[in-house]
């Protein structure tokens, strides 16, 4: 690894891990805080029949206000933070840790930096998804069926738990993981995508800006350090959200019909090209686009910086 990169990195066996849980649950807490409207809006917009009033993000932002006031952009939060502290425990610990056991499998086939690092975070990413997916799915049922209550045609709900208990009542253990095939081949390979176009485009970034060789002992800034990674972050959302569009609008619509309304992927995708034609699997894309993009720079940011809080002096 260039010596240069190697001064940005810290690796997981030099965290304090205590501190990097306890001080990351409140981190990620804040960007959920700032970022969960876009989800709200995101969602809204792939459920919408043909006929509902509501069918662009001005119109759902408008009308979610009208109703709730601000509140209204947050339903379903305290579910998702609820869930979302052991699930980024899960993924989090298998990433690092399934990072550096792919970069030890790697060394021997002498590949260059840039695909050396896509190929281990790729790999690394798609393992803490497949992982973390068993928390994750349920979460994003209860979550999304309260985010669309009332809107085109959905169930009312008093909360979470009110959700939850309706859902095994009709559907059994087996209603929470609706969707669970579809959120693994989801967001497993969206998350390989975005890992490994974050750590290509980082060692990539390195090299265009002359930090690639090894004999460079410079210590990069930490401005430019940020810099370089929030690039890494916009490039990996906006590559990923390009490619797993499609499929999480299939998902989102599985995971939020009633008991009465079931359907199958094939059925799902047949209404969407009914209703739009084949941009209808493209619904939400704009906030989908926005979102992942915009997570992807404040939660890589958020990490990093985490990561040199939590760093264990030598």
């Amino acid at each position: 690894m260039a010596q240069s990169f190697g001064q940005t990195e810290i690796n997981w066996d030099k965290l304090d891990k205590t501190k990097f849980y306890v001080v990351g649950a409140g981190l990620f807490t804040g960007v959920s805080v700032a970022l969960y409207p876009v989800s709200v809006v995101k969602t809204r917009l792939q459920v919408a029949t043909k006929d509902a009033v509501e069918r662009n993000v001005f119109s759902v932002v408008k009308g979610l206000l009208k109703t709730d006031g601000v509140p209204g952009l947050y339903r379903g939060f305290g579910t998702v933070i609820t869930g979302a502290i052991p699930a980024r425990i899960i993924f989090l610990s298998t990433l690092e840790t399934t990072k550096v056991a792919a970069f030890r499998m790697l060394e021997p086939f002498r590949l260059s930096e840039t695909t050396q690092a896509a190929i281990a975070n790729g790999v690394a990413g798609m393992t803490s998804s497949l992982f973390a997916q068993s928390v994750f799915v349920p979460i994003d049922v209860v979550s999304q069926k309260l985010m669309v209550q009332g809107y085109s045609g959905h169930a009312q709900y008093s909360g979470g738990l009110d959700v939850a208990r309706k859902v095994l009542r009709s559907d059994g253990i087996r209603g929470l993981y609706r969707g669970f095939g579809l959120s693994v081949i989801t967001y497993s390979p969206a998350s390989a995508v975005w890992w490994a176009s974050y750590g290509s485009s980082q060692r990539f970034i390195w090299r265009f800006l002359d930090h690639d060789t090894k004999y460079d002992e410079r210590t990069p800034s930490l401005q430019k350090i940020m810099l370089v990674q929030a690039t890494g972050g916009i490039i990996a959302g906006a590559t990923s959200s390009c490619i797993t569009t499609p499929l999480d609008t299939i998902k989102t619509r599985l995971q939020v019909m009633g008991h009465e309304n079931r359907s199958s992927i094939k059925q799902v995708a047949k209404d969407l090209i009914n209703e739009d034609g084949w941009k209808g699997f493209y619904r939400g894309f704009g906030p989908r686009f926005f979102s992942m993009s915009a997570w992807g720079t404040s939660m890589i940011l958020t990490y990093e910086y985490l990561k040199r809080v939590c760093a264990k002096d030598e």
